[in-house]
């Protein structure tokens, strides 16, 4: 997903109803399927994408299952199948959208690359719906134990490994010392542009 598609956007026609939880595009209320089933890799793929879609037009407060399920063209019970509670859900469908920005590039440049994934973050978390949203679900995940455990595996793991291999790669090359602490290097690096 390029970083034009979570750019906000004040004058995008609103659903009727929608809530204030920010800008977004018009989202279907309903999506209409021929007949037949589709394989559940499919369906799955579908409530990901529209539960991403929603969270990031729409916030946390409008993140419903049966909106997902309106969206996706599936049922409730579809959803309830696969994760426990909207948190996990929501959380799925975040990291789908915004996982492809923040890839570490291989410049062979450490610094240029580190600098490169760091600023997008930044942007990420400062100039599109998705830093309200990742916020939001950070506040969700205080009352939702399920939502907790999905951030570790879905979000916060995936990422320090992405990280983690970037830096020992970088290592390897010689651009970084061996008898750094790449656990410490990543707290400081990417903890400063979330709590600082």
């Amino acid at each position: 997903m390029s970083s034009g598609n979570l750019s906000r956007d004040t004058d995008s026609p609103r659903r009727p109803g929608a809530t204030p939880a920010g800008p977004g595009p018009t989202l279907p209320d309903a999506v209409r399927r021929g007949r037949g089933r589709r394989p559940a890799q499919q369906v799955r793929t579908d409530i990901v994408d529209a539960a991403g879609r929603l969270l990031l037009a729409e916030g946390m407060a409008a993140f419903t299952i049966e909106r997902v399920a309106a969206i996706a063209g599936t049922s409730k019970m579809t959803i309830y199948k696969w994760w426990p509670s909207k948190g996990p859900l929501a959380l799925e469908g975040y990291a789908s959208k915004v996982d492809d920005m923040l890839a570490v590039p291989d410049t062979g440049d450490i610094e240029a690359d580190l600098t490169t994934q760091l600023l997008t973050y930044v942007h990420l978390l400062r100039d599109t719906p998705a830093g309200r949203v990742v916020a939001e679900l950070i506040g969700e995940a205080q009352t939702d134990p399920e939502l907790v455990k999905a951030f570790r595996r879905v979000y916060a793991d995936p990422r320090r490994a992405v990280g983690r291999a970037a830096l020992r790669t970088a290592q390897r090359r010689g651009q970084v010392r061996a008898d750094v602490d790449l656990d410490a290097l990543m707290d400081q690096l990417w903890g400063a542009c979330l709590y600082g």
